[in-house]
């Protein structure tokens, strides 16, 4: 437990970690990767050169000691960064490295503020946050590695389908190249995917969501491909390879997955943010509860529409299952134009006793939770999954 003291000087310096700016952010990263390079095969370089990752982690540690003496407020955003920890393989001994490089930023770049007493606070308060995170990661490894089917670490998957399912998204089928079974996941978690692009210098992981019910047999992701230079580094080298390729999967993880397959749902995507909700589709159609399904979804033309067919089929056979869509640069009967407008067909939606799940880009997500708010719709009852580093709506 954490002093009085400690909680008071944490507290109030907290705004110190809130208002740091890119030099304080930039200077973190590369003072750890100077010192410590292997962590570039662990952390996801574009992130580091978009600037996400710098704000994620600093906007992270802000919260933290703002609420340092009601860790509770935090759970669910700790629950997050644990899930995508293990997706990473980030390990007890990752954390004195951090919590080093993260003091000695703030004593360089801060001295006047970041006083031997203000260190000595921020060290108690930093060994705490690792000891709760390496706790909660522990107990995931376990399940992971003793759960039918789980591993620890890597493992390898070879392709064994490619599918194209729109102008930009290709679904993998990755299957065990040991020929044993896989652990099962909850609907619309993800993977952690390391591999090695020939152009890059480290290992790089990703995390995809698994766009397929759980079979205890293999897994299923679909991938966009980026037209734009920059980003995608990993999502195209995967376009580029064929069947009978090799990748190394680490075991599912994520905090954003289906509660009750038996309540009323609605699912609300926009792109490939569509990949965790046919996960979830495809696990309440199969419990066949008769619960109300509604399918929301939002893309910029029908080229690029992934699994319109499908969907289509779906809703032939499953009365429960209603879906509409929305084409951002295209005109088509039966799909509305524009942005995603939901009081459109609000008279449609189980809105005062369904849950709603979310996946896309933050901007979307972020303007489809105020529709929803608008429409009286419990903030408790919306659920969202952050492509990237996690950011609030």
């Amino acid at each position: 437990m954490l002093s009085e003291k400690t909680i008071s000087i944490v507290k109030s310096t907290a705004p110190l970690l809130a208002q740091a700016g890119t030099v304080v952010t930039e200077h973190f990263y590369n003072r750890m990767f100077s010192h410590n390079p292997e962590l570039q095969d662990i952390f996801n370089m574009a992130n580091q050169r978009s600037g996400r990752q710098q704000f994620a982690l600093f906007n992270a540690l802000a919260a933290y000691a703002q609420h340092i003496d009601n860790l509770g407020v935090l759970k669910e955003a700790l629950a997050r960064i644990n899930h995508k920890h293990t997706s990473m393989h980030i390990l007890p001994e990752h954390y004195p490295i951090v919590g080093g490089h993260l003091i000695g930023t703030l004593k360089e770049l801060l001295p006047e503020q970041f006083t031997a007493e203000v260190e000595y606070a921020w060290r108690e308060a930093y060994a705490l946050l690792a000891d709760i995170c390496i706790t909660e990661e522990a107990a995931l490894y376990e399940h992971s590695k003793t759960k039918h089917g789980g591993w620890t670490g890597t493992r390898k998957f070879v392709i064994a389908n490619k599918c194209i399912e729109s102008e930009l998204v290709t679904s993998f089928t990755l299957e065990p190249v040991d020929a044993k079974a896989v652990i099962t996941h909850k609907p619309g978690q993800y993977l952690g995917i390391k591999v090695k692009p020939d152009d890059t210098q480290y290992n790089e992981i990703r995390q995809y969501s698994i766009s397929q019910q759980s079979n205890g047999e293999n897994y299923r992701i679909s991938v966009k491909k980026e037209l734009v230079p920059g980003p995608g580094i990993v999502s195209n080298y995967l376009h580029s390879l064929d069947e009978g390729g090799v990748v190394q999967l680490y075991p599912p993880a994520g905090d954003f997955f289906l509660r009750d397959s038996k309540k009323p749902t609605v699912l609300i995507s926009a792109g490939v943010g569509q990949t965790p909700m046919l996960a979830m589709l495809q696990t309440i159609l199969q419990n066949e509860s008769n619960s109300e399904i509604v399918y929301l979804h939002a893309c910029e033309n029908e080229q690029q529409h992934a699994f319109a067919s499908y969907l289509n089929d779906l809703a032939a056979v499953h009365t429960s299952l209603k879906h509409y869509t929305w084409y951002n640069q295209e005109s088509k009967s039966g799909v509305f134009s524009g942005l995603m407008d939901i009081s459109t067909v609000a008279n449609q939606l189980p809105l005062a006793k369904c849950d709603f799940y979310l996946c896309g880009p933050t901007s979307f997500m972020a303007a489809i939770k105020q529709q929803l708010l608008a429409l009286n719709v419990d903030a408790e009852r919306i659920h969202y999954e952050v492509f990237g580093p996690h950011q609030a709506l």
